[in-house]
């Protein structure tokens, strides 16, 4: 456990090769954003985790990060969890007890992607069209969508606080190691683990009035029982998109599940979750519609 009350020595100048004057610079100013870091109390528990700095961590990031550690949100940041396309998700410490901190990078998400989620969701009516505001409203998304299914008593992380472009939420693993995905982990009854989600996708339906719009193997953690992750893009069932987004998920977690166990019709799926007949139109998975 590195504590960043106390820097350190400053950036070694000893270098050997050619590209030493870009390399003593990427130092410094790894050295720079330590320094901030350490100015904001946060200690490190991987520095070495840290290799993202410049793309994550901009000087949006590091105000909101201010702002939860005087809250006392977050006593220490530690290794990348995962990495995704619009977000970089991290284990952290609240008070010696691992937190995952997802934080949104400004500089470089696919904001274009996430208007078809939020246009059309009545919560998030009037959102100014800019990047920053956009990804603003997209943490806020998540955070509002976890707390409904949270509460609902459904399986996935209690979400704790947002700021600007950064959710605070529970650590979904064991002694710092995250969950595997579903797509890596060691189901033994592929059956009940298939119909444990599709008791999810119903009740988030019917408890939480969402659809997860992005549902597959890759979203899910697994140990002893699924847990659902990645809900920013969730929508309410009022959506315009609404029931496309529910039948690609139902169509998602059927293609996974068919080489393990036997499925049900997607038809009937559908039918059971919103008591509704079945849309006409073909589905495509995630991987089909590309």
């Amino acid at each position: 456990m590195l504590s960043l009350g106390d820097p350190g020595p400053g950036p070694r100048s000893c270098i050997i090769d050619g590209d030493s004057s870009v390399r003593r610079k990427e130092t410094e100013q790894e050295y720079d954003f330590d320094r901030e870091i350490a100015n904001l109390g946060i200690r490190i528990k991987d520095v070495d985790t840290l290799k993202v700095r410049g793309e994550v961590f901009d000087e949006i990031t590091l105000l909101a990060l201010y702002k939860l550690v005087h809250k006392k949100w977050i006593s220490a940041i530690g290794g990348s969890i995962s990495t995704g396309k619009e977000a970089n998700v991290f284990l952290a410490e609240k008070d010696s007890t691992d937190i995952a901190i997802k934080i949104y990078r400004i500089r470089t998400a696919n904001f274009n992607a996430m208007g078809e989620y939020i246009i059309g969701d009545r919560r998030f009516a009037g959102i100014k069209k800019t990047k920053k505001d956009l990804i603003f409203a997209w943490s806020r998304k998540e955070f509002s969508n976890l707390k409904r299914a949270h509460t609902a008593g459904l399986s996935v992380p209690e979400p704790f606080v947002w700021d600007r472009n950064i959710l605070v939420m529970e650590f979904i693993g064991s002694q710092g190691i995250p969950y595997p995905q579903l797509k890596n982990a060691n189901t033994e009854n592929p059956d009940r683990v298939y119909r444990e989600i599709l008791q999810f996708i119903e009740d988030l339906y019917k408890k939480a009035g969402l659809i997860h719009a992005d549902l597959s193997e890759f979203n899910i953690l697994y140990h002893e029982k699924p847990y659902i992750i990645d809900m920013g893009q969730s929508v309410t069932i009022d959506h315009p998109k609404a029931f496309r987004f529910l039948k690609r998920d139902i169509a998602n977690i059927n293609h996974f599940f068919s080489s393990r166990c036997d499925v049900d019709d997607e038809k009937v799926i559908f039918s059971r979750v919103t008591g509704m007949v079945f849309p006409d139109g073909g589905t495509k998975t995630q991987a089909e519609e590309g």
